[in-house]
Parts: structure tokens; C-alpha cells; sequence
């Protein structure tokens, strides 16, 4: 893919290695977080609603940080450099299954999705300059009935912690996945159609 380096605003390892499988040249952005919780939804905020702003707000929040001569390794930033964000949410009956705060957290979300399909959510946001440009993936994922062995070791395994929804379908919870309509890469946290499609139209 032709285009210029962009900056990646997410530590996620999975996002950087989708970036370099598609070939799109790119820098890790360490945005320092805001002060209180990470990623608060708002009131009555419904599910695909809150992934978009999340998405769309780190952008922004990176832009700033950017653009107020924000450095890297004594180095300055470079605010002509696109700057891509996501955000992936996993939503089971309009409920936001987020990263779980323990193993028993994780259980519990997992026991939701059990024999039940899901939707994955994963908006992209692209800010260069000016110009902000969006999309979004979204998926549908059934699992199959899981025992409370699979969870058990499942949630032993450490896997699920850090994790939309308690899981990753491109690791052991693999075997899980009973049933997928949608993208893949989306599911994984960076679906790589509308990533590119995003950044060939910003080129």
C-alpha cells in the first residue's frame, strides 16, 4: 500500500501487526490518558454509539497532543503524519461486554456468550490535519456452548484479561468461535478492508 507513515494511536500488539501485514508503514503514538476512567460510556449512551465517539476521541485526543509539540525519544512529533485510532467493543443484548477486571469478571462475561451470538464493533477514526475521517466494522460472532471446564481453564490460561468481551479469537478462544459473519481482522481489533479503504481515500 502506498502511502505515507502514520502514526498508530494504540498499544494494542494486535493493531501494530495488522498495520504491518497490510504493509502500511507506521509509529507507535503514546498518548498519555486522561485523567479518570478509561473510556467512560455516557449516560444512555447506546452501545454503537459509544464505540464511534471512543474511536473518534482518541483520534482527537492524539491530534492535540500532537499538534502541542508532544515529542518521542527527545525527537518532536510530526502533526503532518495521519494519526489512526480504534476501538473495538463487544455488545451481548445492547450491553457492553468491556476488558474484564478479573478472572471471576471474565467467567462470567464468557458464561453470557456461551451458545449465543454476539456483535463486535470495531470504528476506526483517521485525523489528518483538519480532516477527520471514519468507519466502522461490525461483526457477528456465535460461540458454542462452552462447559465450565473451558471456562475454567480458559480464564487460567490469562488469555481473556485485556480484552474486549473477555476474549481473543485469534488465540486459544479460537475454538470457540462456532460462527463468524463479518471481518475477521475487526474481531481481532483492526478490521484491515475499511483500514485500508480509509487511508487510500486520505492519501
Amino acid at each position: 500500500m502506498n502511502l505515507p507513515c502514520i502514526y498508530l494511536a494504540s498499544a494494542s500488539p494486535r493493531r501494530h501487526e495488522l498495520l504491518l501485514q497490510i504493509g502500511v508503514s507506521h509509529e507507535i503514538l503514546r498518548v498519555p490518558a486522561p485523567a479518570g476512567e478509561d473510556e467512560p460510556r455516557l449516560p444512555g449512551e447506546p452501545a454503537d454509539i459509544y464505540v464511534r465517539r471512543t474511536a473518534r476521541d482518541k483520534a482527537l485526543r492524539a491530534r492535540r497532543w500532537v499538534d502541542g509539540g508532544a515529542a518521542a525519544g527527545g525527537e518532536p512529533l510530526d502533526p503532518a503524519r495521519p494519526i489512526l485510532s480504534a476501538d473495538t467493543t463487544v455488545i451481548l443484548d445492547g450491553d457492553i461486554l468491556g476488558k474484564p477486571a478479573d478472572a471471576e469478571d471474565a467467567a462470567a462475561m464468557l458464561a453470557r456468550l456461551s451458545g449465543r451470538r454476539h456483535a463486535v464493533h470495531t470504528a476506526i477514526a483517521l485525523s489528518r490535519g483538519a480532516q477527520l475521517l471514519e468507519d466502522v466494522s461490525i461483526t457477528e460472532v456465535r460461540f458454542k456452548r462452552l462447559s465450565a471446564e473451558e471456562i475454567r481453564a480458559y480464564c487460567a490460561s490469562g488469555e481473556p484479561m485485556g480484552k474486549a468481551g473477555a476474549y481473543g479469537i485469534q488465540g486459544l478462544a479460537g475454538l470457540f468461535v462456532k460462527h463468524i459473519s463479518g471481518s475477521y481482522t475487526g474481531v481481532m481489533g483492526l478490521p484491515v478492508f475499511e483500514t485500508g479503504r480509509l487511508l487510500q481515500s486520505a492519501a
